[in-house]
């Protein structure tokens, strides 16, 4: 395949991995629930028990997700990754807090006791969530970084990007960063309660508590969804009037008025997935949180929030598109195009690529096996 075509390619596998996760993050938006029920209570021991099967999934999609990034679009994984490393470190750091929970919440001699666990949960599930929607609302509403190619030949600091003095600090508290942020939280706190449903369909108090959490978090998403809906389809963006090499040089970008409007008007395709994962995940919430006994939620919901963020960063990274927007030099914006590996790195990763289906389909037999052996 030619380069081009490759770079799509691999923005389209960056965009399921991304999709993937932000499902996965239902286990965080569990786990924002502890808190909220008596420790050791017979509701606790239900989450637990219910989340801890999972937790591993929405882990290694992360790691996958990076790894991704790094392969395919290491000029982008160079400039975030290494630029903005507050944002990323806070991150990690959660994700980490999440791993020593499960694994010493109910060890015996557990010194500090099950709530200090549930604490550190109930962090990673409200921090991991909304530094994630920061990170990806940087793709629409840009960063500040500068990339110079030419700084890989300077030998006192051969650093290609360059990122303002706060370094990433200032993204997480930009309010259209984190009204996405938001976004994901209470959609992850959504599907949480969706999954606990499906996973406890018993129709006791549990249950019961569940239908008013899909209610209550479910309004909330709606309406953070809506406010980022009209600040991105209002927004104007950057558009590719020439691209450069990925050996060097710099792309050059116009702006245009309603960008991401006109690129879902222009892919038909973007807009056909957002609208039917938008149908998808309001039909998922309304009907788990007014039928009498509905528990196939998370699924319509599920299939529908992946659908809404591959539309997303489809039109984040295709129709001659920026995926990093520069604020402090529109030049140095990245594209799928001029920060991508080489013909060769893209040509041999796409043949291991072909493995992703049996992944798929190994990922799926664990989650049924799982579940079964919870509910057995």
């Amino acid at each position: 395949m030619e380069l081009q075509t490759l770079q799509t390619y691999w923005w389209l596998l960056i965009s399921v991995l991304g999709a993937l996760l932000v499902f996965l993050l239902f286990v965080q938006g569990g786990q924002t629930f502890l808190l909220g029920v008596p420790d050791r209570s017979e509701a606790s021991r239900r989450m637990i028990s219910t989340l801890g099967h999972k937790w591993e999934l929405t882990f290694t999609t992360l790691v996958v997700f990076g790894g991704a990034f790094f392969a395919s679009f290491p000029l982008f994984y160079s400039t975030s990754f290494g630029g903005a490393y507050w944002l990323w470190m806070l991150i990690l750091v959660s994700f980490v807090l999440q791993a020593v929970s499960y694994e010493f919440r109910t060890k015996p001699g557990n010194l500090f006791g099950t709530r200090t666990y549930d604490t550190f949960l109930f962090i990673n599930g409200c921090v991991g969530c909304i530094l994630l929607g920061v990170a990806v609302a940087m793709m629409f509403f840009g960063a500040e970084f500068t990339v110079q190619k030419g700084n890989i030949l300077d030998t006192g600091s051969p650093v290609i990007s360059r990122w303002a003095d706060s370094h990433g600090f200032e993204a997480i508290f930009y309010w259209k960063n984190l009204v996405l942020g938001f976004t994901v939280l209470f959609l992850a706190r959504t599907q949480a309660a969706l999954y606990m449903l499906n996973n406890n369909p018993a129709d006791d108090d549990f249950f019961r508590a569940n239908r008013r959490r899909v209610l209550a978090n479910g309004v909330i998403f709606v309406v953070f969804f809506l406010l980022f809906a009209g600040l991105l389809l209002s927004a104007a963006g950057l558009e590719t009037t020439s691209t450069a090499s990925i050996n060097g040089g710099k792309s050059t970008f116009a702006l245009r008025e309603y960008k991401y409007l006109f690129n879902y008007l222009e892919m038909w395709w973007a807009l056909a997935a957002l609208l039917i994962g938008v149908v998808m995940v309001l039909y998922g919430i309304i009907r788990s949180a007014f039928a009498t006994h509905f528990t196939k939620g998370i699924w319509w919901s599920g299939i529908g929030t992946i659908l809404v963020v591959l539309s997303l960063f489809w039109v984040a990274g295709y129709n001659n598109t920026p995926y990093y927007p520069s604020l402090i030099d529109p030049a140095s914006s990245l594209t799928i195009f001029n920060s991508s590996s080489s013909h060769f790195t893209l040509t041999a990763m796409s043949w291991v690529s072909l493995i992703i289906p049996f992944v798929a389909a190994y990922i799926i037999y664990a989650w049924y096996a799982m579940d079964r052996r919870h509910n057995g």
